[in-house]
């Protein structure tokens, strides 16, 4: 499944790959990638999204 709805993915995805330009950013368990993401443009992403709630 492809999509930017991070709850989505973290309800129904054992694992989640971030993409950034077609690359490969992170992957890794979905509630690892998205509590705890190591690379800049992962972080940058999740924190876009969640103060837009």
């Amino acid at each position: 499944v492809v999509t930017h709805e991070i709850g989505f993915a973290r309800e129904v995805a054992d694992r989640v790959i971030f993409m950034d330009e077609g690359l490969i950013v992170e992957e890794g368990h979905a509630e690892d990638v998205i509590i705890h993401p190591q690379q800049v443009r992962t972080k940058e992403f999740l924190g876009k999204v969640l103060m837009a709630r």
